[in-house]
């Protein structure tokens, strides 16, 4: 029996909420209910969204297992758990995002092809473990290098997992050099998620979090580790989470004309209220959301409207937790580097009404207005102005005839 495999078939799943909205059984695919996010700062275990792309796999003995970093470097290594965590123990909160988020929405603008990702595909996690960037020094790459001794340019990641995308083989995926040897990449190999050790379905034993970059290049139950020339030719990196403009359908795709998608773009949603509430009245009524940006970009402002985008209100943005959880690093700049912001608005509301909500990030970077100018054939990256309607109650209704 192979000590760490990925299983053909899904007998041996791990447990789950059931408060999770499955957008998919086989493999599972599921996210939180969209008020559970905002309840929060750290989103916990349970109702972080699960992403898989085939059984979740399996380790039989912790004690045997062993991480091969190797490729073109000086040197190669076989590492096990207790050697990784005898490495310099480095914590960073981060937000995890799936490139599909709010792919839904994008759809019922012209069908995409993809998961039917609503507004809670990503969380916001506390993630422990070693520095990429100090195991790659084990095998001869110093730290802030862009090629290594033997001409690697890219530091590939590959999981234990079988993908149908990939005949079967292993998730795979890939970043630059100097972005897995920059320190301040603050790129690690986890362990540990939210002061605990982590759960099969987000990558026990050991995944990569790359902070400000897409879901998909934070590979989960990593296996290998491998210093390449070029980037890494797997599905997910050549033939998937590419950005194409609307004029690109499923008829004219040239996927080797685009690059691998990498840093998410600035976003923000509304999760309180719901899309289609009934309120009572009318008067102030609480907005509440999420914001982020990618690249360690930080989120300056979000804006909230109440009259579909003619007049804005100015958010209040709030900060993480000061206290009770020992393992959030205490520097609220760092932490802000690569985790979202929780929002909320007090806003003067005439039912019905229709509410929008727009974040800018500190390079100014703003929503795209209308998702129809980001329509993309796969549905990713969807970060138009997130737009809900409220109702008023039969009563309010009626008054207003």
């Amino acid at each position: 029996m192979e000590v760490f495999h990925g299983p053909s078939t899904y007998e041996r799943e791990p447990s789950r909420h059931p408060a999770l909205k499955i957008n998919s059984k086989e493999p599972f695919n599921a996210e939180p209910p969209v008020d559970e996010l905002v309840r929060s700062y750290v989103t916990s275990v349970d109702m972080f969204y699960k992403r898989n792309h085939g059984p979740v796999p399996v380790l039989e003995d912790i004690s045997l297992y062993r991480l091969e970093v190797g490729g073109l470097a000086s040197n190669r290594c076989s590492l096990s758990m207790d050697a990784i965590k005898q490495l310099p123990k480095h914590t960073v909160v981060a937000t995890i995002q799936c490139a599909g988020n709010r792919r839904t929405a994008m759809s019922m603008t012209r069908k995409v092809k993809g998961v039917g990702w609503g507004l809670a595909a990503l969380g916001n996690g506390i993630w422990s473990g070693a520095r990429l960037s100090d195991v790659l020094e084990i095998v001869g790459i110093p730290k802030y290098s862009r090629v290594s001794a033997y001409g690697g340019k890219h530091v590939e990641f590959v999981s234990v997992d079988k993908c149908k995308e990939e005949n079967g083989g292993p998730y795979k995926g890939s970043i630059p050099l100097f972005q897995a040897t920059n320190p301040e990449a603050d790129v690690i190999l986890a362990y540990e998620m939210n002061g605990e050790e982590l759960s099969r379905d987000h990558g026990f034993p050991l995944r990569v979090v790359v902070p400000g970059v897409l879901g998909a290049r934070s590979v989960k139950w990593l296996r290998n580790i491998n210093i390449i020339a070029e980037e890494c030719q797997g599905f997910f990196m050549q033939k998937d989470y590419k950005m194409f403009p609307p004029s690109v359908d499923w008829d004219n795709v040239n996927w080797g004309s685009r690059r691998p998608l990498m840093d998410f773009p600035v976003q923000c949603a509304i999760c309180s209220p719901e899309d289609g509430s009934y309120l009572d009245g009318k008067g102030k009524v609480t907005v509440k959301g999420y914001a982020l940006s990618g690249g360690g970009r930080g989120i300056e402002r979000v804006d909230v409207s109440a009259d579909g985008g003619k007049t804005w209100t100015e958010a209040k943005l709030a900060q993480g937790p000061k206290s009770g959880l020992g393992y959030i690093p205490d520097d609220d700049d760092h932490r802000d580097k690569w985790a979202w912001v929780l929002w909320e608005a007090s806003i003067e509301v005439h039912l019905p009404a229709d509410i929008v909500a727009k974040a800018v990030d500190t390079s100014a970077n703003v929503q795209a207005e209308h998702v129809e100018t980001i329509w993309n054939l796969r549905g990713v990256l969807n970060n138009s102005w997130h737009r809900i309607h409220i109702n008023g109650t039969s009563k309010q209704l009626h008054s207003n005839l």
